[in-house]
């Protein structure tokens, strides 16, 4: 369901039984995890910049947003760019996130 490399790949699966009987699968929730994270750098938000480029400019990996917003706490990942101008903290490269 989620790809690998996935922020969710690790989330233990849970499955609830509904009344009438069906099994419904799910993820468990997934809590960020405490900032014990090297900071490289911090990139600058564009005017019109989305989440996904904002992590290909940073990281190289546009799926990676979720390591940007994992480290500056931030939730929605639009939230990440939706201020042009704002710096964004970039884990380095033991990790992070």
């Amino acid at each position: 369901m989620f790809f690998r490399g996935s922020r969710y790949e690790p989330i233990a699966n849970a499955t609830l039984a509904t009344k009438d009987g069906r099994s419904i699968a799910y993820k468990r929730m997934r809590f960020i995890p405490a900032l014990r994270i090297v900071t490289r750098t911090a990139v600058k938000v564009a005017d019109g910049e989305r989440p996904d480029l904002l992590a290909y400019r940073a990281l190289g990996d546009a799926e990676q947003f979720w390591r940007l917003c994992d480290l500056n706490q931030v939730q929605r990942p639009v939230d990440l760019t939706t201020t042009a101008g704002r710096h964004v903290m970039v884990p380095g490269p033991e990790g992070g996130g």
